[in-house]
């Protein structure tokens, strides 16, 4: 065991070439204190073999310690695990309830749902019908439109043919008017011209002359009339174109017409009509000599001899022109 322990100084010296004398010589000095060097190292071999000792006991401890905080802990948790899983699988049938339930109320929401896309599919295609409809109603219009406004024109240009076709009647009306105006005694009043003899003649030979004229008795069609007639008589008592000699009581118009009794103007102070059969035959008067308080018809002989007046329309006046 002494050779071992040689010190660390004799080998540096054995690398540097020192003689052996040397070496020998520290060899003895370093063999000298052999037998108290190895009780040292024996002393602390087994200090150091006791510190290892109880390290590994302890750390053997701290195994075991942890190892039972970790067995325990895993314990703990899995007996709280386990009874959570029980709870839960107690909760099983009650959550399931509800899950029934909320499928229950989604197939009911769904069959709304699908309820309410028919309604809504068929209204939609209703109003697809109804504009489409609309379409057609509005196609139908505008050709309405094109028509009318193509009715339009042509109603414009017939306004402007119609206007100069208005403008030559003014032309020859005024022409005709001029000719009127050579013709001798006719004055003109509501569109038809009258004209008023200077003699007197029975009513037949009266009406005869009104004949030769182009024209014919006059005929009263209301209170207009009837004002000019008492005006151009210039108070005198004139024919006029009615008679009752057919039925007694119904006069008549000389174009056939009978008397409408609302548009009459009998005389009112003498009760007029009250000849009987004796007088079938109608004059009109107004304050006439003969009659000065009487103003209207009256009723009269029909050979007596009196003034006449004749009436002819504008249409008449026209031929009998074209005529001449």
């Amino acid at each position: 065991m002494s050779c071992i322990y040689i010190t660390a100084e004799a080998v540096r010296n054995m690398k540097h070439g020192n003689n052996t004398k040397d070496f020998n010589t520290q060899i003895s000095e370093t063999q000298t204190p052999q037998h108290t060097g190895s009780n040292s190292v024996k002393n602390r071999s087994s200090r150091a073999a006791l510190v290892r000792l109880v390290l590994l006991c302890f750390l053997l401890l701290t195994a075991v310690i942890v190892l039972s905080v970790f067995i325990y802990t895993n314990n703990t948790n899995y007996t709280e695990g386990r009874r959570q899983l029980r709870s839960n699988i107690a909760n099983i049938p009650e959550d399931r309830d509800k899950f029934l339930t909320i499928i229950t109320n989604i197939i009911e929401e769904r069959k709304q749902l699908l309820s309410n896309i028919t309604n809504l599919t068929e209204e939609r295609n209703q109003l697809v019908t109804n504009i489409t409809n609309l379409t057609e109603e509005r196609t139908q219009l505008l050709t309405k439109i094109t028509n009318l406004t193509e009715e339009r024109k042509e109603l414009f240009r017939n306004i402007r043919n119609l206007s100069l076709e208005n403008d030559q009647l003014k032309v020859k009306n005024q022409n005709l008017l001029k000719k009127i105006q050579i013709v001798d005694g006719w004055t003109y009043n509501q569109s038809s011209f009258y004209y008023k003899s200077s003699i007197t003649m029975k009513l037949d030979e009266s009406r005869r002359d009104c004949i030769a004229r182009g024209a014919d008795l006059i005929i009263i069609n209301n209170s207009e009339e009837q004002d000019f007639v008492n005006r151009f008589s210039d108070r005198a008592a004139v024919w006029i174109g009615m008679n009752d000699s057919v039925t007694e009581g119904t006069w008549k118009w000389i174009d056939g017409s009978t008397l409408n009794s609302r548009l009459s103007f009998w005389s009112s102070s003498t009760q007029e009509p009250n000849g009987g059969t004796r007088e079938n035959c109608a004059v009109s008067a107004d304050r006439v000599k003969e009659w000065p308080t009487f103003s209207g018809w009256l009723d009269i002989q029909c050979d007596r001899r009196f003034q006449w007046i004749c009436e002819m329309n504008v249409s008449q006046l026209i031929q009998n022109l074209r005529d001449n």
